[in-house]
């Protein structure tokens, strides 16, 4: 009698063991939330930036000149984004020719690797090219490469060069050559980033949902058998 008790209580407690080892491998299938985006970064962003550009012309010795710039991001998801932004940037020729310019950029962006810390990215989009007081404009088009590191959360360190084609060849004050000017710019800056919390809370969520509903799903299938 004593051995028949063991022996119940003994398979009972294998029973269960399968089944809590069952349910473990359950919830390790289960991918794990994806919020680190929103806990690094966030849905918006201010960025800042301060660098160097250089016009390619119809003068010689182009020389390099201050550039500036600010502007917002907003993240449609986390490796997709939309960005404007204000550029204050000089160009010049040395002993020819230096001119103030500034442009208004719309691009899109894609975050290569939103999920972590360091991320390439790269962007593409339109703009407007005017000199100071506007004495010459043109539209334009620009796309770039950059690196972003997020040295704490929210704050974003960033590298990153554009190339820009005017659909003007008198950005130099001088009409020649066979193809419109170009300027390239370089900068380092920062992106700081805010909000999210409501993605994120969303998101776990869901998350939440599908473990109980795996859970109700795999316990009414061992009440089958």
């Amino acid at each position: 009698m004593i051995a028949q008790q063991i022996r119940f209580i003994l398979l009972v407690c294998t029973l269960s063991l399968i089944g809590f080892q069952s349910y473990a491998q359950d919830l390790v299938n289960i991918p794990e939330p994806k919020t680190k985006f929103y806990d690094l970064r966030g849905t918006n962003a201010f960025d800042v930036a301060l660098g160097t550009s250089v016009i390619n012309g119809d003068f010689p010795d182009p020389m390099f000149e201050i550039y500036s710039h600010f502007g917002y991001k907003r993240h449609l998801t986390p490796h997709l984004a939309l960005d404007i932004g204000y550029h204050k940037f000089n160009l010049a020729f040395i002993d020819t020719y230096n001119e103030g310019f500034m442009s208004f950029d719309f691009n899109v962006e894609l975050l290569m690797i939103p999920h972590e810390r360091f991320s390439p990215y790269m962007f593409a989009g339109v703009g407007y090219n005017a000199s100071n007081h506007f004495k010459q404009s043109a539209s334009k088009v620009q796309g770039g490469i950059g690196l972003e590191y997020v040295a704490s959360n929210k704050l974003g360190l960033k590298l990153y060069t554009d190339y820009n084609y005017v659909s003007s060849d008198t950005l130099d004050g001088l009409e020649a050559g066979a193809s419109d000017d170009t300027y390239f710019r370089i900068a380092f800056g920062l992106n700081f980033y805010f909000g999210g919390a409501e993605k994120k809370a969303k998101i776990l969520k869901d998350h939440s949902t599908e473990i109980e509903s795996n859970s109700i799903t795999d316990d009414r299938n061992r009440l089958k058998l």
